[in-house]
């Protein structure tokens, strides 16, 4: 009885320890294709609104299955006394986990914005307007975050690769 005891507690003991294996994002996570943007928000009381956005590709590049991803961006402004946070991004989970190396598009876009009275672009091309700068944060589980990449926002409206409105 004791021996099959020790067997139990043991397979368990091993059992817990592979269960709560730590990850380390920057080793088994790959940042491609950062591509920065500013989207416009619906607006209100005369205001129109306007946030930066990044959107990336998040690979897998480590030999198991990720299931819990997090990301999310940091946008200090050029003097860093201004830093907008981001709305976190469940990248997988459980049900959907990212398998090695398959990657997931991951669009984050910032909590803050800027507005005016004046058109989305017209907003760009103010001399009081500051370019902020992007920070591509992830985590795998539990881990600490990590800063994946980094990058300026680009000056434009919509992604690139987006088609200009009543363009056919």
């Amino acid at each position: 009885m004791r021996g099959a005891r020790r067997v139990a507690l043991a397979t368990l003991s091993l059992a817990a320890a592979v269960g709560c294996r730590s990850h380390d994002p920057l080793a088994e996570l790959q940042l491609g294709e950062l591509t920065t943007y500013w989207i416009v928000d619906s607006p209100q009381q005369g205001q129109n609104y306007i946030a930066p956005v990044v959107r990336f590709r998040l690979k897998n590049v480590s030999k198991q299955t990720l299931s819990s991803v997090q990301a999310r961006a940091r946008f200090p402004a050029p003097n860093q006394e201004d830093v907008w946070g981001s709305i976190q991004e469940q990248v997988s989970t459980w049900r959907m986990p990212i398998r090695p190396g398959e990657d997931r598009l991951v669009t984050v876009r910032s909590a803050g914005r800027y507005h005016s009275t004046a058109d989305p672009p017209d907003i760009l091309r103010s001399p009081a307007f500051k370019d902020p700068a992007v920070e591509v944060w992830v985590r795998i589980g539990a881990s600490s975050w990590a800063m994946l990449g980094q990058g300026k926002v680009e000056r434009r409206i919509g992604a690139p690769d987006m088609q200009p409105l009543g363009t056919p």
